[in-house]
């Protein structure tokens, strides 16, 4: 294996031979413990972006390392036309922890692609095109999704993208209303929008798109690529509110960082689902299910899922003190702290030279956290004590 030369030319190895498609942070990051994460000039960070929202279980978990060690020494992979241990244990972690209404799961690679077959599974089942999806909404990068993604500006210079979807106001049921009919397949929204500024409907919108899209038989799909696997203080935003939808689409922290998708459902659709409507080379290969049952069983053992509810409520009280906040978004560890004069970047820049990694959003004005599930009291109370440095 080739040695890379060390600190500044790991940048500009990068820099030179991959394509240049985020505005990076300037360090590399070498190693991550935990909430921490420690780069190759010996800097150690916050990390109250998870990788953007995928590091569930902390970095490098030491239960999680171990399931990936233990499956890649018997099995790295085969695909899904043979029957897999680790596959099947995965599979039933997931949908034991899943409302009770969704009891199948099609595993993928990523969110966008949970997307895509969501939205294909309703179009074929229902012989319909139409889509609704909500302004502010993102769904990913591939045709499909990001024909669903209410963000214009991901869309831009993207033509010809596919037919038949339109763009409801967030929150606002009485649109959904006037756009649903006997040719609408599916509406399909983040339960929280995370990149459209952490934005979050009152129950009430969500109870009544499962009664409207149930009126006109189309599909109700949740995007829990960000809320799901314990993010909002429970596994999944699905059951809240009363309402379980047809569909959920999953990714990001499922497996604790190994590339993973899933789309859960009803028995219904999975049953009129036939061979070969579905496929996916990767998906639910055995290290990445491994992982999956990994991430389940350290969520659930060590009672993360209380964590975040106990140290969101708390933090979140906290940041609503800050005189230069105007408002606190989001639900357990999806945060969005919206500060007055709009400008968040100035703060993200401020918080990285203390040492502490953060996310913005499409709306400049907010800033997003989206730590890891394992976040504790004492790591909150010296982001806290940085944002008091900053003078907010």
């Amino acid at each position: 294996m080739t040695t890379l030369p060390q600190v500044e030319s790991v940048i500009d190895i990068e820099e030179q031979y991959q394509v240049a498609t985020y505005k990076k942070f300037p360090f590399a990051i070498e190693r991550g413990e935990d909430v921490w994460v420690f780069t190759n000039t010996g800097d150690r960070y916050l990390d109250l972006y998870g990788g953007h929202a995928v590091v569930s279980t902390g970095h490098s978990h030491p239960k999680i390392v171990k399931a990936i060690a233990d499956q890649a020494s018997r099995l790295i992979f085969y695909s899904n036309l043979v029957y897999n241990d680790a596959r099947a244990r995965a599979a039933k972690a997931l949908v034991e922890i899943a409302p009770a209404e969704l009891t199948k799961t099609f595993f993928v690679n990523s969110g966008t692609e949970a997307n895509e077959n969501a939205l294909k599974i309703a179009r074929k089942l229902t012989g319909r095109e139409k889509v609704i999806s909500f302004e502010g909404g993102f769904h990913g990068r591939t045709p499909g999704s990001l024909a669903a993604t209410g963000i214009e500006k991901y869309r831009d210079g993207i033509s010809p993208l596919l037919e038949g979807h339109v763009y409801a106001p967030f929150g606002d049921a009485a649109s959904v209303e006037a756009m649903l009919d006997e040719r609408t397949a599916a509406v399909i929204l983040e339960p929280i929008q995370s990149m459209g500024g952490v934005r979050m409907a009152e129950p009430s919108f969500y109870q009544a798109l499962r009664e409207m899209v149930d009126n006109v038989g189309a599909m109700l799909i949740y995007d829990e690529v960000q809320t799901g696997m314990g993010r909002t203080g429970e596994w999944f935003f699905a059951g809240r509110c009363g309402v379980v939808p047809d569909m959920v689409t999953l990714a990001k922290g499922i497996a604790s960082g190994v590339p993973m998708g899933a789309v859960l459902m009803s028995e219904h659709i999975a049953g009129e689902i036939r061979s070969g409507d579905l496929g996916a080379t990767f998906g639910g290969g055995p290290l990445a299910a491994a992982a999956l049952e990994a991430t389940v069983e350290v969520i659930r053992d060590e009672r993360l899922l209380e964590n975040v509810r106990e140290n969101s409520e708390y933090l979140l009280g906290e940041l609503k003190k800050l005189p230069a906040v105007e408002e606190v978004r989001g639900l357990g560890y999806l945060i969005g702290i919206r500060f007055k004069g709009g400008d968040a970047k100035r703060y993200q820049k401020g918080l990285l030279d203390r040492k502490i990694i953060t996310g913005l959003a499409d709306d400049v004005s907010v800033l997003r956290l989206l730590p890891p599930l394992t976040l504790r009291r004492l790591e909150i109370d010296w982001f806290l004590g940085q944002l008091a440095q900053l003078g907010i």
